[in-house]
């Protein structure tokens, strides 16, 4: 059941207005991305990580990797302009057939449960999702008015990780570079493509730190699971 993960870590985070990559923020003066890190680091099924980033950030990062013992097999890729670029860089480093996480590194919370859990479904179906069912009434709106409240039942906010087996995801990254299709997350191009993806309910706890305020629900994360442990 081992696994490669792609951790996408290009990007700048504007919307934290940090005035750096938000990943090097710290949480319990630890930084985002070793939080993260360290899930994988610890799980004995995940054989590698790929890490995609920004030449800016390499030397930094590498620093914090040193500082905080990350000892699993990790290799820096290239970022791309877009999230999509970053992972398509990374995937192409892959040999053979395996299954492939895609994980937010914004997103320090997943819980080896549910990394395993993925893991399994993609193995079985090929490809799958962690998600949570919508709790908010979602409303359409067009022009600031309100032309539809859409029933949620059938609604899921889609987290990471996400799991595919390699052939699949590289599969669905070429066509959507052949379309000149940008999605909004992986599972989206396999989607693209006409292939199902499965959905494997996660947890509410597992975040992506977008905005300052997301900082505050990290901090109080981090304490309760530091009073579980």
């Amino acid at each position: 059941m081992g696994y490669q993960v792609i951790l996408p870590a290009a990007g700048k985070g504007k919307r934290m207005g940090a005035g750096k990559n938000k990943l090097f923020i710290e949480i319990n003066h630890v930084p985002v991305f070793i939080h993260t890190l360290r899930i994988f680091d610890q799980d004995e099924n995940c054989n590698e990580i790929f890490l995609s980033i920004h030449p800016d950030d390499r030397e930094e990062m590498s620093s914090f990797i040193k500082k905080y013992s990350i000892q699993k097999k990790l290799t820096f890729v290239i970022g791309g302009a877009e999230r999509q670029h970053s992972v398509y860089n990374a995937l192409q480093k892959i040999e053979g057939e395996s299954i492939v996480l895609v994980h937010d590194a914004a997103r320090p919370f997943i819980q080896k449960p549910f990394i395993d859990k993925l893991v399994q479904t993609a193995e079985r179906l090929g490809a799958s999702v962690l998600a949570v069912p919508v709790k908010d009434t979602i409303k359409k709106v067009e022009n600031g008015i309100v032309i539809e409240t859409v029933e949620r039942s059938s609604l899921w906010a889609i987290q990471t990780p996400q799991a595919f087996r390699v052939s699949l995801l590289l599969k669905a990254h070429a066509f959507a570079k052949e379309n000149a299709y940008l999605g909004t997350d992986d599972a989206s191009l396999v989607e693209y493509m006409g292939e199902k993806v499965a959905i494997v309910e996660g947890d509410y706890n597992n975040i992506k730190l977008t905005t300052p305020e997301d900082l505050a629900f990290a901090n109080a994360i981090l304490q309760e699971q530091n009073k579980q442990s």
